[in-house]
Protein backbone atom coordinates (compact mmCIF):
# COMPACT_ATOMS: atom_id res chain seq x y z
CA UNK A 1 0.00 0.00 0.00
CA UNK A 2 1.30 2.91 -1.29
CA UNK A 3 2.45 5.46 1.79
CA UNK A 4 4.67 8.67 2.67
CA UNK A 5 5.74 10.24 5.85
CA UNK A 6 6.59 13.95 6.62
CA UNK A 7 7.23 15.99 9.75
CA UNK A 8 4.38 18.66 10.35
CA UNK A 9 3.62 21.16 13.04
CA UNK A 10 1.67 18.77 14.84
CA UNK A 11 4.26 16.15 14.64
CA UNK A 12 5.24 13.08 11.62
CA UNK A 13 2.34 12.42 9.77
CA UNK A 14 2.00 9.33 7.49
CA UNK A 15 -0.74 9.13 4.83
CA UNK A 16 -1.97 5.92 3.46
CA UNK A 17 -3.29 5.36 -0.19
CA UNK A 18 -5.16 2.43 -1.83
CA UNK A 19 -6.77 2.31 -5.03
CA UNK A 20 -5.98 5.99 -5.83
CA UNK A 21 -7.84 7.21 -2.29
CA UNK A 22 -6.89 8.42 0.68
CA UNK A 23 -7.75 5.60 3.45
CA UNK A 24 -5.64 6.69 6.32
CA UNK A 25 -3.94 9.36 8.34
CA UNK A 26 -1.61 8.14 11.22
CA UNK A 27 0.72 10.00 13.38
CA UNK A 28 4.27 8.54 13.31
CA UNK A 29 6.94 7.73 10.36
CA UNK A 30 7.12 4.80 8.55
CA UNK A 31 10.90 3.37 6.76
CA UNK A 32 9.69 2.12 3.76
CA UNK A 33 8.20 5.19 1.94
CA UNK A 34 6.33 4.75 -1.65
CA UNK A 35 4.63 7.76 -2.87
CA UNK A 36 2.15 8.14 -5.67
CA UNK A 37 0.42 11.29 -7.03
CA UNK A 38 -2.61 11.31 -4.93
CA UNK A 39 -0.08 10.91 -1.82
CA UNK A 40 1.80 14.10 -3.14
CA UNK A 41 -0.91 16.13 -3.87
CA UNK A 42 -2.18 15.21 -0.15
CA UNK A 43 1.27 16.09 1.18
CA UNK A 44 1.03 19.47 -0.39
CA UNK A 45 -2.50 20.26 0.66
CA UNK A 46 -1.71 19.10 4.24
CA UNK A 47 1.55 21.92 3.81
CA UNK A 48 -0.64 24.25 2.34
CA UNK A 49 -2.95 23.91 5.29
CA UNK A 50 -0.31 24.17 7.96
CA UNK A 51 0.90 27.53 5.76
CA UNK A 52 -2.46 28.86 5.87
CA UNK A 53 -2.82 28.84 2.43
CA UNK A 54 -5.53 26.69 2.33
CA UNK A 55 -9.39 26.39 3.63
CA UNK A 56 -10.73 23.14 2.52
CA UNK A 57 -8.90 20.05 1.06
CA UNK A 58 -9.99 18.82 -2.33
CA UNK A 59 -8.81 15.29 -2.19
CA UNK A 60 -10.33 11.65 -2.74
CA UNK A 61 -11.03 10.40 0.56
CA UNK A 62 -12.10 6.54 1.32
CA UNK A 63 -12.20 6.24 5.07
CA UNK A 64 -14.39 3.01 5.40
CA UNK A 65 -16.92 2.81 8.06
CA UNK A 66 -20.77 2.28 8.65
CA UNK A 67 -23.27 4.56 6.95
CA UNK A 68 -23.37 6.49 9.24
CA UNK A 69 -20.08 6.90 10.34
CA UNK A 70 -19.99 7.93 6.83
CA UNK A 71 -22.36 10.66 7.29
CA UNK A 72 -20.80 12.10 10.32
CA UNK A 73 -17.49 11.86 8.80
CA UNK A 74 -19.13 14.05 5.67
CA UNK A 75 -21.09 16.51 7.83
CA UNK A 76 -17.38 17.21 9.60
CA UNK A 77 -15.65 17.57 5.93
CA UNK A 78 -18.61 20.18 5.31
CA UNK A 79 -17.71 22.55 8.64
CA UNK A 80 -15.54 25.26 7.14
CA UNK A 81 -12.36 26.22 8.71
CA UNK A 82 -12.59 28.41 12.15
CA UNK A 83 -15.41 27.09 12.51
CA UNK A 84 -16.73 24.35 14.82
CA UNK A 85 -19.98 21.97 15.50
CA UNK A 86 -21.52 20.42 18.07
CA UNK A 87 -21.43 16.10 18.62
CA UNK A 88 -25.31 17.26 18.67
CA UNK A 89 -25.12 19.36 15.58
CA UNK A 90 -23.35 16.11 13.47
CA UNK A 91 -26.07 13.80 15.07
CA UNK A 92 -28.87 16.04 13.76
CA UNK A 93 -27.09 16.50 10.32
CA UNK A 94 -26.40 12.66 10.18
CA UNK A 95 -30.27 11.82 10.14
CA UNK A 96 -30.04 10.96 14.37
CA UNK A 97 -30.79 13.85 16.70
CA UNK A 98 -30.23 12.10 20.11
CA UNK A 99 -26.90 10.12 18.48
CA UNK A 100 -24.45 12.62 19.88
CA UNK A 101 -22.28 9.92 21.83
CA UNK A 102 -22.34 8.13 18.25
CA UNK A 103 -20.97 11.06 17.06
CA UNK A 104 -18.67 11.03 19.24
CA UNK A 105 -17.74 7.26 18.96
CA UNK A 106 -17.25 8.03 15.67
CA UNK A 107 -15.06 11.09 15.98
CA UNK A 108 -12.65 8.56 17.82
CA UNK A 109 -12.83 6.15 14.93
CA UNK A 110 -11.97 8.83 11.98
CA UNK A 111 -9.04 7.26 10.23
CA UNK A 112 -8.21 10.35 8.58
CA UNK A 113 -8.27 12.66 11.05
CA UNK A 114 -7.50 16.72 10.26
CA UNK A 115 -8.51 15.60 6.43
CA UNK A 116 -11.73 14.92 7.75
CA UNK A 117 -11.93 17.61 10.32
CA UNK A 118 -12.76 16.07 13.58
CA UNK A 119 -10.64 18.68 15.61
CA UNK A 120 -13.61 21.15 14.65
CA UNK A 121 -16.34 18.76 16.96
CA UNK A 122 -17.04 20.28 20.23
CA UNK A 123 -19.13 19.19 23.04
CA UNK A 124 -21.60 21.39 24.38
CA UNK A 125 -21.08 24.61 25.43
CA UNK A 126 -17.96 24.91 23.24
CA UNK A 127 -16.38 22.50 25.52
CA UNK A 128 -12.95 20.28 23.58
CA UNK A 129 -14.33 17.28 23.62
CA UNK A 130 -11.44 14.40 23.16
CA UNK A 131 -9.26 14.26 20.28
CA UNK A 132 -7.99 10.39 19.04
CA UNK A 133 -5.18 11.61 17.42
CA UNK A 134 -1.45 11.42 18.97
CA UNK A 135 -1.02 14.20 21.20
CA UNK A 136 -4.91 14.48 22.00
CA UNK A 137 -6.48 17.95 23.16
CA UNK A 138 -3.26 19.34 22.57
CA UNK A 139 -3.07 18.83 19.21
CA UNK A 140 -6.86 19.48 18.79
CA UNK A 141 -6.17 22.69 20.27
CA UNK A 142 -3.38 23.33 18.26
CA UNK A 143 -5.15 23.08 15.06
CA UNK A 144 -8.11 24.83 16.04
CA UNK A 145 -5.79 27.76 17.20
CA UNK A 146 -4.26 27.57 13.47
CA UNK A 147 -7.82 28.24 12.19
CA UNK A 148 -8.34 30.69 14.67
CA UNK A 149 -10.66 29.17 17.23
CA UNK A 150 -9.66 30.20 20.41
CA UNK A 151 -11.56 27.74 23.04
CA UNK A 152 -10.33 29.16 26.28
CA UNK A 153 -11.14 33.12 25.66
CA UNK A 154 -10.19 35.40 28.37
CA UNK A 155 -13.67 36.85 29.97
CA UNK A 156 -14.03 40.43 30.81
CA UNK A 157 -14.63 40.77 34.86
CA UNK A 158 -17.87 41.71 33.94
CA UNK A 159 -18.59 38.49 32.22
CA UNK A 160 -17.46 36.71 34.84
CA UNK A 161 -19.07 34.09 36.75
CA UNK A 162 -18.97 33.31 40.63
CA UNK A 163 -17.48 29.86 39.69
CA UNK A 164 -15.04 31.41 37.71
CA UNK A 165 -13.81 33.26 40.70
Amino acid sequence: MPQISFNSPVGALTIFEFDGQIVSLDWGFVEDMETSPVLDEAKSQINAYFAQKLTRFDLPLAPGGTPFQAAVWAAMCDIPLGQTATYQDLARIAGSPKGFRAVGMACGKNPIPILIPCHRVLATGGKPGGYSGDGGLETKEALLKLEGVDLYPVKKASQQTAFDL
